[in-house]
């Protein structure tokens, strides 16, 4: 039981001391970063213009593969229609020579 107490309060004064301490951290760093000379500043700057540049570029590529998709797909789908199309006609090349063979044989055993 005493091991638990002194769990729980070593626990809360860690978590007093760490909160001490990452405040003045932060404190440190947000001073420090309004002090930044301005070439550091002009740096970032450019930075997040080039990340922008960037990520555009990553869209457009985007839309142009998109665009690239689409057209392979309505090539792909014409293609379907043209195989499709000449099955047909084979399947009716096929039917009219098995129709007339059969139609041949029926005759020739009737005669």
């Amino acid at each position: 039981m005493s091991q638990r107490d002194g769990f729980a309060g070593g626990f809360f004064a860690g978590a007093i001391v760490g909160s001490v301490v990452g405040g003045v951290l932060g404190a440190l760093v947000v001073s420090r970063r309004d002090e930044m000379p301005s070439e550091e500043v002009q740096q970032l700057a450019e930075t997040r213009e080039a990340k922008k540049k960037h990520a555009a570029r990553r869209q457009q590529i985007k839309l142009s593969d998109t665009e690239s998709m689409e057209t392979a797909r309505r090539s792909l789908e014409d293609k379907i229609a043209q195989l499709n199309a000449t099955i047909d006609e084979v399947r009716q090349q096929l039917g009219n020579v098995n129709g007339a063979s059969t139609s041949g044989e029926a005759s020739e055993r009737a005669g």
